[in-house]
């Protein structure tokens, strides 16, 4: 070890790396198996859709809203023991969505979960990005992304397995000793870091007001577009209404943090300035949202329409993670040199054109010939899309803002799946236990896919109009998404490549 930091061909190095990269893949692998398992869990709980939507949202909820102040929290009292406290609290949650006896307890269990995704996700690259000298960052943060999308590449296939060969509650309590393995390495390896200059009286503590109001925001909007078909107009409307007007006071409480008075904002506003910002984080919120309802429908169509195994089903984003893996990097690559603009809105028109693919998985679809291909041209679309996307937030954002930026952009991603997972089911009929019949569920799914094609092309012409191919500018830090780039959201936080940027 230097004084710089940590080599990373060194011992202590490869246990950092291993470190959080085990940290990252089990908040990762938690997310993919959810998702193939949510048909057996409805048997089993005898749950509603509703249930089912927010066995998902209920993690991705408290996920968003607390990201960006786990992130500061990390900074303020250090990033390894938050990140510690994130493991722990992710197991325990775990360990008591496995003992569920019902999904009202699964929903909640699920919701504990995401505040501790929300501790330890800031954490594994913030950890990276302290513990390496400068000049073995971008090589960790790359072995990192690589190693996480084998994390990703196996979860599906993982998680079809363990529910077929012990049941659903099995998705759950394996994260209990790979959490153990966590504590042990990062107990042991991982050294601590802090932000100095927080120390210092420039620092006017945390904006827990908010935090508050964001979750609440996102939880009342949620709530209301999952339970407007129920009929409950008094209660919809005001739960509503209660989530934009906590949404209004956000908006107002940051603006008025951002102006010095009171802690420092949780988000700073003056960041969305940038009018290329701004629409590149539009683009974020529509695109994410098809996405998003996506990869929660389509483990469900498979299972009951097609009658796919778990295992099968499991494998069907294989093929997505697998071009994520060895095409991001060149993407990244293009649009450097060609510009976002054109690279973006073509992927984002191939990736609608897989989703419109899917309509062809029916009650006699062959994986060879129906799923495969769908997966294929979708998984091309995003390859295209997402690294570009990543770095041309880091971009417009000013270099100084590039964490923020970042996390923003990924609380964008996430807030947008979590609204079209609670809107566009009940939009298309999937309600109650609409998804116990394959024709229901068939008929329900080929909507909600012409609803996430079209936001997709929604989203390719705003790219087309809206984004610069001078946006990717070459003095600022870019993402190392060398191998693989995030698909439920963007990866949180920059690498930076400081020194081939000056080189250049």
């Amino acid at each position: 070890m230097t004084a710089d930091g940590v080599r990373l061909k060194e011992p202590r190095g490869r246990w950092i790396l291993a470190a959080t990269v085990l940290g990252s893949s089990l908040a990762m692998l938690d997310s993919t198996i959810v998702n193939v398992a949510l048909p057996v869990i409805g048997d089993d709980l005898k749950a509603s859709l509703d249930g089912l939507q927010w066995t998902v949202n209920a993690y991705t909820l408290t996920l968003a809203g607390l990201i960006l102040l786990a992130g500061a929290l990390g900074d303020r009292y250090g990033r390894r023991r938050v990140f510690l406290i994130g493991v722990v609290w992710f197991a325990l949650a775990s360990a008591l969505c496995g003992a569920a006896l019902n999904v009202e307890m699964l929903i909640a269990a699920r919701a504990l979960q995401g505040v501790g995704g929300a501790l330890l996700t800031p954490g594994a690259l913030a950890i990276i990005q302290a513990s390496f000298t400068p000049d073995d960052r971008p090589r960790a943060v790359g072995a990192w992304s690589g190693l996480g999308g084998v994390a990703g590449a196996i979860g599906p296939f993982l998680g079809g397995w363990v529910i077929a060969a012990a049941g659903w509650r099995w998705a759950f309590l394996l994260n209990l000793p790979l959490a153990a393995v966590i504590l042990l390495v990062t107990l042991r390896h991982v050294p601590e870091s802090s932000d100095e200059s927080l120390r210092d009286d420039g620092h006017r503590g945390f904006d827990t007001l908010g935090a508050t109001l964001a979750a609440v925001a996102l939880a009342c909007i949620t709530y209301a577009l999952t339970e407007a078909p129920q009929g409950n107009l008094p209660l919809v409307v005001a739960t509503g209404a209660a989530g934009i007007a906590a949404g209004v006071a956000f908006v107002f409480v940051e603006r008025h943090r951002g102006a010095g008075r009171g802690p420092d904002p949780m988000l700073r506003l003056d960041i969305f300035r940038s009018a290329q910002f701004t629409a590149v984080n539009i683009v974020t919120f529509i695109v994410y949202g098809g996405m998003g309802i996506q990869f929660f429908l389509l483990m469900l169509h498979l299972q009951v329409v097609a009658k796919y195994s778990p295992i099968v089903a499991g494998t069907a984003l294989l093929p997505v993670t697998v071009l994520m893996l060895l095409l991001s990097a060149r993407a990244g690559a293009l649009a450097q040199r060609i510009g976002p603009r054109l690279l973006m809105t073509a992927g984002t028109l191939v990736a609608a054109t897989g989703m419109l693919l899917t309509l062809r998985i029916n009650e006699h679809a062959s994986y060879v010939l129906d799923v495969l291909p769908a997966m294929i041209v979708f998984g091309l679309g995003l390859s295209a899309v997402v690294a570009p996307l990543t770095a041309t937030v880091l971009a417009t954002a000013d270099v100084r803002h590039a964490g923020v930026a970042s996390g923003v952009n990924n609380a964008v991603a996430r807030a947008a799946s979590l609204f079209s997972v609670a809107a566009i089911p009940p939009l298309v009929g999937l309600t109650g236990d609409a998804y116990q019949s394959a024709a229901t569920v068939n008929a329900g799914f080929d909507k909600a896919m012409l609803i996430a094609a079209a936001l997709l092309l929604v989203g390719a012409v705003l790219t087309f109009f809206t984004v610069r191919d001078d946006a990717l500018r070459p003095k600022v830090a870019t993402p190392e998404c060398t191998f693989n780039c995030g698909i439920g959201a963007p990866p949180l936080e920059p690498g930076t490549r400081t020194k081939s940027i000056q080189q250049a």
